[in-house]
């Protein structure tokens, strides 16, 4: 893979089926404050994504935050950060493909629901699965194709709601509290993660200690423009906005009429499907990271012959992620997702000082500057918004770091019987 293929992951990864809904509810709590929400959310991310972005510098290998939690921490410690992170994509691919029949729906009626859904779902499943096992070329290009596709709709959204534009829906006269501002921004922030699925396949990519960095940068400075233009047009055409269930449709319905709705619907079908690819791409290249150091069954880490794909995760991942889908169990496992992916930017955010004061540690490609005092404020920030989590989210999660970790010993045991 090539830089612009890794930019295409970051887009596919961050803009799935939350900005289509997300407008009318940051709107809700913060009115026309919600544009400085945005910003002030994307200043606070872009903190994780640097420290991700020179902690990726210094590596070649697949696994992501796996991979750098174990040169880091060692492997216990790794493997419970590749299992928060495959936990998270199958939950979270079960939460999106599960809302693509019902988009879908609207094209041809009756496939949200029964038999048709579960088809739907299936042929989506195994034709994402058989890419991924074609090859990574062949799921970059589709991942390339995806991504511009549902830039498209959102770019004919912004460029044609720009022209109407009612300048006075934009006051700042009243501003939100803290706590309904705080609120905002940590919704949002939950909308920008899913970057880290460009820096899991490292191993594949042509040069991913220079590319990586770059990737990151330039996919969500992409992911940042588009998303505050949508909330300025969403604000300034949309008057029943703070009420809106679909609030770029709706806004569209507005300007463009019935056609505009179609088109966003179009848009979110497709950037949903973008979503579910690379999803699969990461998910699966986590276990195979994980079985090529040990810490699985040897063969996860298995090849294919031709294609050169690792066919054993894969088919275990997707067959995993359909049966989550289709059985509905991935909605009790749904709020790990979130926490998850805090817990594994966290180990990330930490390994960056850690491994500045490592002399053995490979050397970085991409030095921040002011990097270690950057990673301390990230630091402080994912600690924040951990606090915000619910005692049945921090319980959900300590059961699944206490799975993990059980998996993990039944296997070092295994592994220390069959050498004896």
């Amino acid at each position: 893979m090539r830089r612009w293929d890794l930019v295409g992951i970051v887009i596919n990864g961050v803009i799935g089926a939350g900005i289509f809904g997300l407008p009318s509810k940051i709107y809700g709590l913060a009115g026309t404050y919600s544009i400085v929400a945005f910003g002030v959310c994307a200043a606070c991310v872009s903190l994780i994504v640097l420290s991700f972005a020179e902690v990726a510098s210094r590596f070649s290998g697949s696994g992501g935050p796996y991979l750098y939690a174990r040169e880091t921490y060692g492997p216990a410690p790794g493997f419970i950060v590749g299992w928060l992170v495959w936990i998270a994509r199958i939950t979270s691919f079960g939460a999106n493909c599960s809302l693509l029949p019902t988009y879908l729906d609207l094209f041809f009626p009756g496939a949200g629901s029964g038999l048709p859904r579960a088809a739907i779902i299936t042929g989506i499943v195994i034709s994402l699965a058989a890419m991924n096992v074609i090859g990574v070329r062949f799921v970059a290009n589709a991942s390339n194709t995806l991504a511009i596709g549902k830039l498209l709709p959102l770019a004919f959204f912004v460029l044609a709601g720009l022209f109407f534009i009612d300048p006075s829906r934009f006051s700042f006269a009243v501003a939100p509290g803290y706590h309904s501002f705080s609120q905002a921004v940590l919704l949002l922030v939950y909308a920008f993660t899913g970057f880290e699925m460009a820096v899991i396949p490292g191993g594949e990519a042509r040069n991913p200690q220079g590319h990586l960095p770059s990737a990151l940068m330039i996919g969500m400075a992409t992911v940042v423009i588009f998303y505050v233009l949508i909330q300025i047009v969403c604000i300034g055409t949309l008057p029943t906005l703070a009420t809106s269930q679909r609030p770029l449709a709706d806004a569209a319905v507005h300007f463009l009429g019935t056609s505009g709705a179609v088109v966003i619907t179009a848009g979110i079908v497709i950037s949903l499907a973008g979503n579910l690819n690379v999803l699969i791409l990461s998910a699966s290249r986590i276990i195979y990271a994980m079985g090529e150091r040990g810490d699985l069954p040897a063969m996860l880490a298995a090849i294919h012959p031709r294609h050169r794909t690792p066919v054993a995760s894969i088919l275990l991942t997707t067959a995993v992620m359909l049966v989550l889908t289709l059985s509905g169990t991935f909605i009790s496992l749904l709020t790990l997702s979130t926490l998850s992916r805090l817990v594994t930017y966290f180990a990330t955010c930490a390994a960056l000082p850690l491994l500045r004061r490592r002399v053995a540690a490979p050397a970085a490609v991409f030095l921040m500057p002011g990097g270690t005092v950057i990673a301390a404020v990230a630091l402080v920030l994912i600690l924040w918004l951990l606090s915000n989590s619910t005692p049945r989210e921090a319980r959900d999660t300590g059961i699944a770091i206490a799975a993990g970790l059980f998996l993990y010993a039944l296997h070092r045991m295994r592994v220390a019987r069959s050498v004896t």
